[in-house]
């Protein structure tokens, strides 16, 4: 595949992430208090899809590794909102089982192409140490974003939310100046902006109450 394919689909999946970022946003700066849209997870999930795929043609574990983690979070949260139960069955199913496709799509004459991505050799050990902690920073955002709506049993971002998100998009912008993505450095660049903000709107919400 053409790299001109292949940063396309990255784009287009950063497009949707920080669509999904304007669009939550403006409806908090509306309403003064952060707000969780069910748009927003819709976004994640198919941006979610289209990075991954873009990570795998990248031989980039990092960014495969980030959207594993958090695709299901997303399908939770749409589950939350009752979204999730409103799509079509076969929608459910084939999502659910992406990961699982992937895995098996993995596998070429026997030997699973992991070990290309574990070493690359246009990512040395210890830039791809840098990209999975960041990574891992960026993706414990929505771990932890899970566990406060499972406690409130609602979608929610708290303020640790967008601390995090900030903090790992940090990282990951300086992973993606090393390894000259443009992609990350856009992406993550424009969602650090909002991250800032929403945690400045949180900050007023609570003086307001």
């Amino acid at each position: 595949m053409s790299s001109g394919l292949i940063y396309a689909i990255g784009f287009l999946a950063q497009i949707l992430f920080s669509g999904r970022l304007f669009i939550q946003w403006f409806l908090s700066e509306k309403q003064k208090r952060i707000v969780t849209p069910s748009l927003f997870w819709k976004l994640s999930l198919v941006a979610s899809f289209l990075l991954f795929v873009y990570g795998y043609l990248r031989e980039d574990f990092a960014i495969m590794l980030g959207q594993s983690l958090t695709y299901f979070i997303y399908i939770r949260n749409l589950h939350f909102q009752g979204e999730w139960q409103k799509a079509p069955k076969l929608m459910r199913y084939l999502l659910l089982a992406f990961p699982l496709l992937i895995l098996c799509y993995g596998y070429n004459n026997g030997a699973y192409d992991l070990d290309i991505l574990l070493s690359n050799p246009d990512i040395p050990l210890w830039l791809m140490t840098l990209g999975i902690i960041s990574q891992l920073v960026f993706t414990l955002r929505f771990v932890y974003q899970w566990w406060y709506s499972e406690q409130k049993k609602e979608s929610h971002l708290p303020k640790g939310f967008w601390l995090l998100s900030a903090l790992g998009a940090l990282m990951i912008i300086t992973y993606a100046l090393f390894r000259v993505d443009p992609v990350l450095m856009v992406g993550h660049g424009s969602g650090l902006v909002i991250y800032l903000r929403n945690l400045f709107i949180g900050k007023n919400e609570k003086v307001a109450r």
